[in-house]
């Protein structure tokens, strides 16, 4: 069993190892390297901490330690090379000596590394795999089970971009304007991608992953700061108004709270407040993209005081707008789910049918799950035990299969 500060250091881990991994590229200049000095640091702080103590500075200890392993690495190779880790010992000695200089290469080097993997030259599963996998910390193993893919395709996949980073030098920065706008698209896609494994996670123990909810919500907002178009004002304001319900998703056990039971006392009005502020802003440019349309319908839930008084009229009006510009089997389902809200389950189901026989969303378990609930509120209880069994054989992720054999077990 894992002790206080072994535990401990596995939070800064989640917490601080893509923006450890990001310093370490823009210092030594390899991603390949840079990922062998992050898992020697962080090997290093789990002998020393737990004798030790953990350092005031985590992330400046990580960093540190992590450079010089690679500097030690590099001098067991030829004498060039050696060379070559003098250098770093000298162009980087200011490294721990200016704390809001390093405050501001902290902020740079995480956007950096989002643009980093989301070159276009890179096709955009590789974009999207090498993002999930260096800017989230998110295991092969996690990433192929969220992309329902086998390991070793999702290492093939991020060897490949490696390499192509390699052969065609990649410069690990962030682009100037000239090239913002071809590649800004890649990376809010990615960034949005980030937020709903946080918000939702595809795998594993926890419904929630707050340093991926963090680190997705800090990228949108530096990414408002470099160029503040309608979409990453959108992008932002959905993020936000998603967030503000998290206290009010799980239990303290972790267990799921479907929204007509949260306590909607818990959400955060001051991220409400903020989401619509920025909505406002987009939809003044006079062009509604598919994150300010999202946004739009999270406002709707937000400002709602319980479910029964949701506008769910105006909910399917934004999914009608959000599918004639981005056409999505996963839309097609949320609108069905507003439908029934709005018309009745029979509405909602009618649709949800329509689907699973075009066979658009057959292994996508939250079909079932929404299917389940319609035929539950028709009163067709055989059914609906069908469809929540075919939900719990796909669900991956722990609460939500716990949530879903409760259900199930209510009908039983």
């Amino acid at each position: 069993m894992l002790d206080a500060t072994q535990l401990e250091i596995g939070k800064i881990y989640k917490a601080e190892s893509s923006r450890v991994l990001a310093s370490l590229i823009r210092i030594l200049g390899d991603l390949d390297l840079a990922e062998e000095a992050l898992q020697e640091a962080f090997s290093v702080a789990m002998e020393k901490w737990p004798m030790e103590g953990i350092p005031k500075n985590p992330y400046s200890w990580l960093i540190s330690t992590g450079k010089f392993k690679a500097i030690d690495s590099i001098r067991r190779r030829t004498r060039g090379e050696a060379l070559l880790a003098e250098k770093f010992l000298l162009e980087d000695n200011a490294f721990n000596e200016q704390p809001d200089w390093e405050k501001h290469l902290i902020e740079d080097d995480q956007l950096r590394l989002i643009f980093y993997c989301c070159h276009p030259l890179l096709s955009l599963d590789s974009r999207i795999t090498l993002s999930l996998r260096e800017v989230c910390t998110m295991s092969i193993m996690e990433i192929a089970k969220a992309f329902l893919l086998s390991v070793e395709t999702i290492k093939k996949r991020i060897s490949r971009a490696k390499a192509l980073i390699k052969a065609k030098n990649i410069p690990y920065e962030i682009p100037g304007k000239a090239e913002l706008s071809e590649r800004v698209n890649a990376v809010m896609h990615v960034i949005y991608l980030i937020f709903n494994e946080g918000y939702s996670a595809s795998v594993g123990e926890d419904h929630l992953r707050k340093e991926l909810t963090d680190e997705a919500i800090f990228l949108s907002r530096q990414l408002v700061k470099l160029i503040a178009t309608p979409e990453s004002l959108g992008l932002l304001a959905l993020l936000l108004l998603h967030e503000s319900r998290r206290e009010s998703r799980v239990t303290n056990a972790g267990d799921l709270i479907p929204l007509e039971h949260q306590d909607r006392s818990l959400w955060n009005q001051v991220l409400i407040h903020e989401g619509v502020q920025l909505i406002q802003q987009a939809v003044m440019s006079g062009r509604l993209g598919p994150y300010t349309l999202q946004a739009a319908i999270a406002s709707v839930h937000a400002l709602a005081d319980s479910v029964k008084n949701t506008q769910w009229a105006l909910i399917i009006g934004y999914y009608d707008m959000l599918l004639s510009i981005h056409p999505s089997p996963v839309v097609e389902l949320n609108r069905a789910i507003a439908l029934g809200m709005s018309e009745g389950p029979k509405a909602g189901l009618m649709v949800i049918d329509c689907l699973l026989k075009d066979k658009k969303l057959t292994a996508y378990h939250f079909i079932y799950a929404a299917q389940a609930e319609f035929l539950k509120k028709l009163g067709l209880k055989d059914q609906a035990i069908n469809a929540y069994q075919r939900a719990i054989e796909l669900v991956q992720q722990a609460p939500e299969k716990r949530y879903l054999k409760q259900q199930l077990s209510d009908l039983l």
